[in-house]
């Protein structure tokens, strides 16, 4: 577009000018004359040249590029696909469903496309019926409080605000939630609904994936009934064909520059070495690490404070949002997977999708090195999914690990059974299940093509954009524990962030790739509604920020209300985290009331809850009366649905409310903003 406009202001200028510049120049006709006739001819030319670029920039862009990409329909029609799967996807894992789907479709007389809706203009759904023998399949994850993800959102309010017709548009939805949370599966629940309502025809029942329990089994047993309803339903039959298929071929490139191999890159190659703001997903910021130090006094545990400096990257956030952060994976257990599949990590490879239409290209950033995937691109820490295994049998050697695999790969109760306590309950990850299978000798490309990629993890800042605008500060513990195969499991991302000491060896500052994702967890819009927070543990985190903020705006002369705090930990001399700073905002008036539950400290356990019900007649006159936010933050297995219950039995004791009511009451504070999660199990 820049261009396209200096096209058209370029001749404008030696046109123009010269004409205003007239009056400066000699009363000399022959002159004067002489200016007029090469203004003239410059003019000429210089319209020509513009009349003869503007077509190329119209060729260059043509209207039809642009309706072809976002077509989904004219994409199915071109490459000859009858079923198309989309994802809405926050971590990975529906995308990585919806594409065992689309993977799956040719084994049952069917061809698919995975696709990710924001790419593709949904509008045309109702076109779907156009396609013979057609089906959309939708795997929908559920975000924060019931939110679609980030890549849904579109497809989410289309749904929401148009009535078309999808008569002859035949559909499945597969839901990917968390019992722990409020809104299980709510956007899974909502597509299924929605597109009934709109006349579209479901060929198989909402699947439900559950992440507290075992996702991974969700989706095998939902898909083992899916397949023969769509047999059924289209009178196609099952190959029967359960052979490997490959969907990215190795490429080893001969002539390497190496200025054009991936060197941990998300998006744009060199990105790290040359940093252009805006800063998201794709392009994360490489912030440097300004403060690292341990937060806990004592005990088993590593509890962690991290100042993230992020001055000149004109990132903006605001307490209550997160921070992304591109962890590394172990180098030990990157050197030894080369090791035992004797591969040289070294090599530049490109794997390729066979798949030439495919929007997606290659599984990772390509080309790159093995050892560079295996460190950068791959999960090579949690426990690897039944495809996986299903696909890695075929290289064991000994027919009993063939068969071992596979069993764990199938819908049967053995084989379910198997998966959970041989990969699931003893955390072997991938290293672990070669380590324990000496006969399984897989390809390394077809390894890493079959892995998942390595996902950003997300912690709640722990400061202040108004107070601290220039730098972001995590809170976290590190998660290290022994399996039951005598292994000891390390988190990807929390160990490799402790290890990042301020100054390194060679003299460099540490760095951590990052981005801001926003959130709903706000402070009130008025300064002067009291505050209730509540978190445990690192629960405690977004809470920083928030006391900070009510501290700047009381310094600006603003009223305040109430800030009230229920913080609690194993021990006061061991895990009281940032014990100091609490203290000072309490001297300062800041903090009006800081309760503090020392779980371990006495002989029966105490919690959070408990000081709450000890507080109950000031709580509920602080919702009922003077319009209190609450908000909690941390585990959200126990401690929110025990504090959520607390809440109920306050507004039955004190309000009066029969329990029916007292549900009902909490869920019109959620609705109004006024009690709000920051949740993960």
């Amino acid at each position: 577009i820049e261009d396209m406009e200096v096209e058209h202001v370029a001749p404008e200028g030696p046109d123009v000018a010269p004409v205003e510049e007239e009056p400066l120049f000699t009363n000399l006709d022959i002159f004067l004359f002489s200016l007029i006739v090469g203004l003239l001819i410059y003019w000429f030319l210089s319209r020509k040249k513009t009349e003869e670029t503007i077509p190329e920039f119209k060729r260059l862009t043509p209207v039809v590029t642009l309706q072809r990409e976002t077509s989904f329909i004219e994409k199915m029609k071109k490459t000859n696909r009858n079923m198309v799967v989309f994802y809405g996807s926050q971590t990975g894992t529906a995308e990585e469903f919806c594409g065992r789907l689309s993977k799956d479709a040719q084994r049952y007389g069917m061809r698919g496309m995975s696709a990710d809706p924001e790419e593709y203009d949904m509008s045309e759904l109702p076109r779907l019926a156009e396609i013979d023998n057609s089906l959309a399949v939708f795997c929908m994850a559920t975000y924060g409080e019931g939110d679609p993800t980030d890549n849904a959102q579109d497809f989410y309010d289309w749904m929401q605000e148009n009535d078309e017709d999808l008569k002859g548009v035949n559909f499945a939805v597969f839901g990917l939630g968390n019992k722990t949370y409020e809104h299980f599966n709510a956007m899974g629940k909502y597509t299924d609904k929605r597109l009934e309502e709109l006349g579209g025809k479901r060929i198989y029942d909402l699947g439900m994936g559950d992440d507290d329990g075992n996702l991974e089994e969700d989706f095998v047993s939902w898909k083992e009934q899916f397949w023969p309803a769509v047999c059924e339903h289209f009178g196609v039959e099952a190959t029967g064909d359960d052979t490997s298929i490959r969907q990215y071929e190795l490429v080893v490139p001969t002539d390497i520059n190496m200025n054009k191999v991936y060197t941990g890159e998300m998006g744009r190659l060199k990105s790290f070495e040359t940093q252009k703001p805006p800063f998201d997903a794709k392009n994360p910021y490489l912030a440097t690490v300004a403060v690292n130090r341990q937060l806990n006094q004592s005990g088993d545990r590593h509890l962690m404070h991290i100042e993230l400096d992020i001055s000149g990257s004109k990132i903006r956030y605001d307490s209550g949002d997160h921070v992304a952060v591109y962890p590394v994976n172990d180098v030990s257990i990157v050197n030894r997977i080369g090791q035992i599949l004797d591969a040289d990590l070294d090599t530049v490879i490109s794997l390729n999708n066979l798949d030439e239409e495919s929007n997606k290209k290659h599984p990772f950033p390509c080309p790159t090195t093995y050892r560079t995937a295996l460190t950068h691109y791959l999960d090579i820490t949690n426990p690897p999914r039944t495809n996986v295994l299903f696909e890695l049998a075929q290289y064991a050697t000994d027919p009993k690990d063939q068969d071992t695999l596979r069993k764990m790969a199938s819908a049967s109760p053995e084989g379910k059974g198997l998966y959970q306590s041989w990969v699931l309950d003893a955390q072997r990850n991938i290293l672990a299940v070669l380590e324990d299978m000496p006969s399984l000798h897989p390809t390394i490309d077809h390894l890493c093509e079959l892995l998942p990629r390595l996902q950003a993890r997300y912690y709640s800042i722990a400061s202040s954009g108004k107070v601290y605008p220039t730098m972001v500060s995590i809170c976290a513990v590190v998660v290290e524990f022994q399996t039951s195969t005598g292994r000891t499991f390390n988190g990807v991302a929390t160990n490799w962030l402790k290890n990042k000491v301020v100054v390194t060896d060679n003299g460099h500052k540490a760095t951590v790739p990052m981005y801001v994702r926003k959130s709903q967890f706000r402070l009130p819009f008025k300064a002067s509604n009291p505050v209730v927070m509540i978190g445990p543990g690192t629960g405690i985190a977004p809470f920083m920020g928030f006391l900070q903020e009510r501290g700047w705006m009381k310094e600006q002369g603003k009223d305040v209300g109430e800030t009230i705090l229920y913080f609690g930990c194993r021990r006061r001399n061991e895990d009281f985290l940032y014990q100091q700073e609490l203290e000072e905002f309490e001297k300062a008036g800041v903090l009006t009331q800081l309760n503090v539950a020392f779980s371990r400290d006495q002989e029966g356990k105490v919690y959070v809850q408990h000081l709450l019900k000890k507080n109950k007649e000031h709580l509920w006159k602080l919702i009922h009366t003077d319009n209190a936010h609450l908000y909690i933050c941390g585990d959200a297995r126990n401690m929110a649905r025990d504090v959520q219950n607390t809440f109920y039995d306050i507004a039955e004791e004190v309000g009066g409310l029969t329990h029916t009511q007292a549900v009902a009451y909490i869920k019109k504070l959620m609705t109004k903003g006024r009690y709000s999660l920051d949740v993960w199990s």
